[in-house]
């Protein structure tokens, strides 16, 4: 029989709608760069048992973590959102204002808004003393973003990863629900010469141009193709030289490929290690590579169970918001869990623009249709 919410949380969730909004603002405004989150993660913390959650933690990932034990099994059901923002900032406050259409700042769709609506369900379960007949797990999760390489899912899944039957991950408009892994390898690429005078020293190596030689061999890849498959690659940064009149001895650049398919993204390691090789053989300098980023693709998950959760958030999302939610690729926490068996998605709540921009916005007439869609994912695995 299909979940349905009731009077009382429906009254709940709108009586909460602004709070849901104060909420946001309050966590937009506390920086949290990849790896720095102390400071939401403590917020977090302290909202929580605020709001009567007892056994609150903080793990030495930054992932704030909130369990509540099933009558019936140990077996896990997580819930997670993330805390982290791609934004360097570390001043108090970030910037945040609103009006009568919009929430304005820095990382507040991607993912302060998702991580909001997820704690207020909490705090609707707490204050009605809800009892799961499986085990549920909520965590605000840290380095979801960029460099950051899913290292809060990761510990996650080491501490109750064996658990675990199923994870929802908050992140994204409901528009979308991730439901395939898109792996990637991000590296970092140093070079060095011997450099000199442009002028006396001319014909000394450079590291410039010996970079630009392995980004050109980068770029003549022709990418893998798996039935429906996507794959692409990317040079994000570059870096290097002292002058107009130096012979640059110093290089350096940020190089990712990505695929949705496990067999394209191990071709593309292989024609990267192979451009590599190659690119030593020529002796245009001293090359140094680094892995600054590894996201597994999806392992081997039971298709039929993953289907059953993704028709079910699908279903929830249209019912609620009255438009198509279409299933599609993502680079998202659900990787790690995918990685490993575990059936996980990543389910959207909220519509805006401007994502991993510091001009991103909250559309506030969403945010109700995503504490609804949150509310339904989340109580239909508690009595």
């Amino acid at each position: 029989m299909a979940f349905n919410l009731d009077e009382k949380i429906l009254k709940f969730l709108e009586e909460n709608q602004e709070q849901t909004l104060l909420l946001t603002e309050q966590i937009s405004k506390i920086p949290a760069p990849s790896g720095k989150e102390e400071r939401r993660a403590e917020f977090v913390k302290n909202w929580l048992e605020g709001a009567g959650a007892k056994g609150v933690c903080i793990d030495g990932a930054l992932n704030v973590v909130y369990k509540i034990d099933g009558k019936d099994s140990d077996d896990i059901i997580a819930f997670i959102a993330h805390t982290d923002t791609v934004f360097p900032d570390t001043e108090y406050p970030m910037p945040f204002s609103r009006d009568d259409k919009y929430l304005y700042s820095p990382g507040v769709g991607d993912d302060t808004v998702c991580l909001a609506i997820m704690l207020m369900v909490v705090k609707y379960i707490v204050e009605n003393n809800l009892k799961p007949s499986l085990s549920i797990l909520f965590a605000a999760n840290s380095c979801e973003e960029g460099l950051g390489n899913l290292k809060g899912v990761k510990q996650l899944m080491k501490d109750y990863g064996d658990k675990v039957k199923t994870l929802y991950t908050f992140d994204g408009t409901y528009r979308h629900l991730v439901n395939k892994c898109v792996g990637s390898h991000r590296y970092k690429i140093t070079f060095e010469t011997e450099g000199g005078h442009s002028f006396n020293n001319f014909g000394n190596r450079n590291a410039i141009y010996a970079m630009s030689q392995l980004i050109n061999s980068l770029y003549a890849c022709k990418v893998p193709v798996n039935g429906d498959s996507v794959t692409t690659y990317n040079v994000g940064i570059v870096d290097g030289g002292t002058s107009v009149n130096t012979i640059a001895q110093n290089a350096s650049m940020l190089y990712e490929y990505r695929s949705d398919d496990k067999e394209c993204l191990s071709y593309m390691q292989n024609f990267f290690n192979c451009q590599i090789e190659e690119f030593k053989k020529k002796n245009l300098a001293t090359i140094n590579v680094e892995l600054i980023g590894d996201r597994p693709c999806g392992g081997d998950v039971d298709k039929d169970e993953l289907k059953k959760i993704s028709d079910k958030v699908v279903g929830i999302c249209e019912k609620h918001t009255g438009i198509p939610c279409k299933c599609e690729s993502g680079s998202t926490d659900a990787n790690i869990p995918m990685s490993l068996g575990i059936p996980a998605v990543c389910v959207g709540v909220y519509m805006g623009s401007g994502a991993h921009t510091r001009e991103e916005t909250v559309e506030i007439a969403s945010v109700p249709k995503g504490l609804k869609i949150a509310a339904e994912l989340i109580l239909e695995y508690f009595d």
